[in-house]
């Protein structure tokens, strides 16, 4: 089989294992799909974008019937969530922007705020019961940044808030996917997104 192929056959089975498994886990994925296909040269790996390819063409495969239903959910979801924390400037990021978001994924803003206390506050006042942690963002190729983040349920989606402060309030995220600057939507596209879809 040429490498083409065997990149093709490993993207595929990747892109398999992070929709059944619920995993945005590029670098796992291969590992589990190479495994399972009994491949163990490195070379042969395919790149996170082929795999994201994959994912597309498998959930318009086998989940055609129910993934545009969630990914329009999660949406508009992500749309009164925005509206609620429109002070801090959300944006709308990964597969629920992107179109391959399914029942299992969550949404995920970046907001942006002086301190990540503002938006612990703002969700402390409004009675928002919330998780806090922080989300590993890669900045440059080279440089990882760790970010306050927070997460709640709303209408039983998990919500992730990603909070640039400071300096990485000037600095794009990088996306896993392709790293280049992450695509990120504001409020009015997140609109026109969940108006188009009707």
């Amino acid at each position: 089989m040429k490498q083409f192929q065997i990149r093709a056959q490993i993207a595929r089975e990747a892109a398999r294992v992070m929709v059944e498994g619920a995993s945005e886990d590029y670098q796992l994925a291969k590992r589990k799909a190479a495994e399972r296909l009994g491949i163990g040269d490195p070379r042969v790996l395919p790149a996170n974008f082929e795999i994201e390819e994959a994912r597309q063409e498998y959930l318009r495969l086998f989940r055609a019937d129910t993934q545009p239903e969630h990914l329009q959910r999660l949406r508009r979801v992500a749309l009164e969530a925005m509206r609620f924390l429109a002070r801090f400037e959300p944006r709308l990021v990964g597969p629920v922007l992107a179109g391959t978001a399914d029942e299992h994924s969550e949404v995920v803003l970046h907001l942006f705020a002086d301190t990540s206390e503002e938006v612990m506050m703002y969700l402390l006042e409004h009675g928002i019961r919330f998780e806090d942690g922080e989300r590993r963002v890669r900045v440059s190729p080279s440089e990882v940044e760790r970010l306050p983040a927070f997460g709640f349920l709303a209408d039983d989606v998990p919500i992730e808030l990603v909070v640039f402060t400071g300096r990485s309030r000037r600095r794009p995220a990088l996306s896993p996917v392709d790293g280049r600057p992450m695509e990120r939507a504001a409020l009015a596209r997140v609109e026109a997104l969940v108006q188009d879809a009707g």
